[in-house]
């Protein structure tokens, strides 16, 4: 079933928690790879119904060029979507479904998590994230949504929006879909050529580098591992920052009795990829 509106959207929902169903949310802005699939995989286990909103947020883009190039593929991405064994809704919205008639990022204190990494290079972006994933919360009702690791930041900006607004959703993280190559899966890799693609591996190797050398070195020693790993790549490192998982404030010691995540993002011939993992 695919829904643009909100109100049949809404009725069909209400229809299936008539019938107890369990409604999970998997939202994404479509252009779906294997890594999407695993999610709604994962929601689909754990849930009766789930609805898989499509939709290209506007607020979440600080760069007006990423937002006019990002992939859109919607009649492919439902194409996929059927071919699943999962009970699914499809919502496919309209910016004025989500926003009305004004298209405004609500401003939320996330603190500390938000201030670093992607925070620091992508001005407004959480703002925007935030905005949008509390209008499908309030428009779907769901009681999971599901959100992948890769987008760390967002994942804990995503539990601490429902902690601030109160909203009745299990907000739950599922582990990063990669690539053969150890490459995060990302819409955005669809704009890169094979060639490409093989010399975006460095970012996992990089990652893999700084977990074999995180109880052997000082953390600056690492950080200058990596960016000597990158000098001689066509890829460029943006940032590379390790931090504890409870704070997400990039440090230059460990920090002891804490889990920490190390968070990269580069340019691979000008398409912006992140990823992050857990080094304890």
């Amino acid at each position: 079933m695919v829904y643009s509106t909100n109100d049949a959207l809404q009725q069909e929902i209400k229809q299936q928690k008539g019938k107890s169903k369990t409604i999970g949310l998997v939202p994404t802005m479509g252009a779906l790879h294997q890594g999407h699939i695993d999610l709604i995989t994962d929601a689909g286990a754990k849930c009766d119904i789930v609805v898989i909103s499509i939709f290209v947020n506007p607020t979440q883009f600080n760069d007006a060029s990423d937002l006019e190039n990002y992939p859109r593929e919607v009649d492919q991405d439902i194409e996929m979507i059927n071919r699943l064994h999962v009970d699914t809704i499809v919502y496919t919205p309209s910016v004025k479904a989500i926003y009305g008639d004004a298209v405004e990022t609500i401003d939320y204190d996330f603190g500390s998590i938000i201030q670093y990494m992607e925070g620091q290079y992508r001005q407004g972006h959480f703002g925007g994230v935030a905005t949008v994933i509390k209008h499908l919360f309030d428009i779907v009702k769901p009681h999971k949504a599901f959100f992948g690791e890769k987008d760390y930041q967002q994942l804990r900006l995503i539990q601490q929006l429902v902690k601030k607004t109160g909203q009745p959703v299990e907000v739950i993280g599922c582990a990063t879909s990669r690539e053969e190559s150890g490459l995060a899966r990302s819409s955005r890799n669809k704009r890169l050529n094979a060639d490409q693609l093989q010399q975006a591996a460095i970012i996992p190797k990089a990652l893999e580098l700084a977990r074999s050398l995180f109880h052997q070195q000082p953390i600056p020693k690492i950080k200058q591992d990596i960016e000597s790993l990158f000098a001689d790549s066509p890829v460029e490192l943006e940032y590379f920052e390790i931090a504890p998982i409870t704070d997400l404030i990039p440090v230059n010691e460990a920090v002891e009795g804490e889990d920490h995540r190390a968070f990269i993002a580069a340019f691979v011939n000008g398409v912006r990829l992140i990823d992050n993992w857990l080094l304890d």
